[in-house]
């Protein structure tokens, strides 16, 4: 008996086909991969950079705010300085004025001192204030300049006491109430003083 060996022809190339499109699929799918990959590096890279610029923003806050803060501790000081630069000058000419013999007083002088001394011992006056107010008394601008000169008060004290008395019956902002301690006749200096104590 002979045996028959029948050799299976694929005409059409179906199974090189089937076998090519599977290839396609296996390297769809490893392309599919590689750009899914590629897309969460790039994600992780913007996430990355996302979080460095917030840090770097917080840092530069904080950097602008220490920098504030220092402008405003330099001012303070600045302010402090001049202040106590200025009652060094009132004391030496106080310590000048002290060793000079006292001139004799006119009696328009003496009641204005006089009178000056009254009113600084239940309100506050500005030297402007204090001279205006002498003035509208009846004394001339000498005499009143005068005892504006010549009583012993600290100008910074009466800008102190002046703030604390605005603010005992109105209310004021900083500036607010700078400005009104300045149209009542303080100096800018005395003013920002008066109110930076009492505020």
């Amino acid at each position: 008996m002979v045996g028959l060996i029948v050799q299976v022809v694929d005409p059409d190339g179906a199974e090189e086909r089937a076998s090519q499109a599977e290839q396609d699929r296996v390297d769809q799918q490893e392309q599919e991969a590689e750009e899914e990959a590629e897309a969460e590096h790039q994600a992780e890279e913007e996430a990355e950079a996302e979080r460095l610029a917030e840090e770097e923003a917080e840092r530069e806050a904080e950097e602008e705010r220490q920098a504030e803060e220092e402008a405003e501790a330099e001012r303070l000081a600045e302010e402090e300085a001049e202040r106590e630069a200025e009652e060094e000058r009132q004391a030496e000419e106080e310590a000048e004025a002290e060793e000079q013999p006292e001139p004799d007083e006119t009696s328009g002088q003496r009641n204005a001192r006089q009178s000056a001394e009254s009113y600084l011992n239940y309100t506050a006056f500005s030297r402007e204030g204090l001279i205006g107010q002498l003035e509208f008394e009846g004394f001339s601008r000498e005499d009143a300049e005068y005892a504006a000169d010549t009583v012993e008060v600290d100008w910074y004290e009466q800008a102190v006491l002046s703030a604390e008395s605005y603010l005992d019956y109105s209310s004021f902002s900083l500036q607010g109430l700078i400005d009104q301690l300045v149209f009542e006749g303080f100096t800018p200096e005395q003013a920002q003083h008066g109110a930076n104590e009492a505020y």
